[in-house]
């Protein structure tokens, strides 16, 4: 992980907690400690370039905002050095982690830096015949991970949508990830395979993208892109031709908008600084916002052709904070995915939102 920027800023404490709507009782405490610059990292998503640049602080806090890979950070929290104040995390792996292990070292605030629709996730050979979701029973899919959120996304999607179990499929984890120096280093909770599931280990050797174009599996599922198709294969396609379509009508029918990682904060910060959860919180929704008018203000900057016009088709669906944070906002799709942790055998019982976020956090809403 790279230091991507820091920023140091002459600013008080006491007038930048206040400037943040913070109570003034707990604004005082807050002044009253050492000033500490927070080490946070993640991914520079264009949502948190206000606390990348230094433009937002967290309570009066400096940011010293590092870029990581999500594999690097899962890793980092579950079994390395954890010296990072907040962190994006993975949301399964964590999950996986608070359940089967006992891992309370970082608290989850919900705040959701990395969402993405998963019917465009799923790749087939185009000589394989599988035009239909409902065409994977049976058949042989590979993937670089299984446990990972994006993966546990799309097997509740194809069990909820169109009847397809994980115990349909024969599954084929590749030797190599092709898009490794995408995801960095990969966690224990990432690689969980649940019994009950007809699972083999694809030639050493090959990655993916192998796996399909010589006709190891019939199909891919891939968190981000596999070289094959990255690289304009031939031979490989997604599943569905027109995923956008099907996503907005996903979301349409569900209401779903899938969560992929989470914001966690170390629980030994939060037990010697309680008012931290809220501050971050309100630090990520700020940073968001600034992204957001930077958006409608300024769309006639961006490379796309039809910027503008696909925000507003985005708005006109999913309304104006299409991105939300906070428990309430984001019930519906984190209960979906806490009831796949359990249906796909991550967890022996079905966690619960009020059991795994920072209690503080419960209740938050963006201003």
């Amino acid at each position: 992980m790279g230091i991507h920027r820091r920023e140091f800023l002459k600013v008080s404490g006491l007038a930048a907690a206040s400037s943040a709507g913070i109570a003034p009782a707990l604004a005082k405490a807050i002044a009253a400690e050492p000033g500490i610059d927070l080490s946070v990292a993640g991914y520079p998503h264009e949502h948190l370039s206000g606390l990348m640049t230094g433009k937002v602080q967290v309570a009066g806090r400096n940011v010293d905002y590092q870029v990581g890979k999500i594999g690097d950070l899962n890793t980092h929290v579950f079994s390395g050095p954890r010296t990072l104040d907040v962190t994006e995390i993975g949301l399964s792996p964590y999950m996986i982690a608070f359940a089967n292990e006992g891992f309370r070292a970082y608290s989850l605030i919900p705040v959701f830096p990395l969402r993405i629709f998963r019917h465009k996730s799923i790749f087939v050979h185009v000589d394989g015949g599988i035009d239909d979701p409902v065409q994977l029973k049976g058949m042989r899919v590979g993937t670089p991970g299984y446990s990972s959120t994006s993966l546990t996304w799309i097997r509740g999607m194809l069990s909820d949508e169109y009847g397809v179990r994980p115990e349909d499929i024969e599954w084929v984890i590749s030797a190599e990830d092709s898009s490794t120096a995408n995801s960095g280093a990969v966690s224990k909770q990432e690689t969980l395979l649940p019994e009950g599931l007809s699972v083999s280990i694809g030639q050493a050797g090959k990655d993916e993208s192998d796996l399909l174009i010589d006709g190891d599996v019939d199909a891919l599922f891939h968190a981000a892109e596999p070289r094959a198709f990255v690289e304009g294969h031939p031979k490989v396609r997604r599943l569905f031709a027109d995923p956008r379509t099907v996503e907005r009508d996903y979301y349409a029918k569900t209401g779903i908008f899938p969560t992929m990682h989470a914001v966690a904060i170390r629980s030994d910060l939060i037990a010697q600084q309680p008012w931290l959860p809220k501050a971050v919180f309100d630090a990520y929704s700020e940073s968001k916002a600034l992204a957001y008018s930077d958006m409608r203000l300024k769309w006639f900057l961006r490379t796309l052709p039809w910027f503008a016009q696909e925000l507003d088709a985005t708005e006109g669906l999913m309304g104006k904070n299409f991105f939300p944070y906070g428990v309430e906002a984001n019930r519906h799709a984190l209960e979906a995915l806490f009831r796949y942790m359990y249906e796909q055998g991550f967890a022996g019982r079905q966690l619960k939102i009020e059991e795994i976020f920072e209690p503080s956090t419960l209740e938050l809403v963006e201003a």
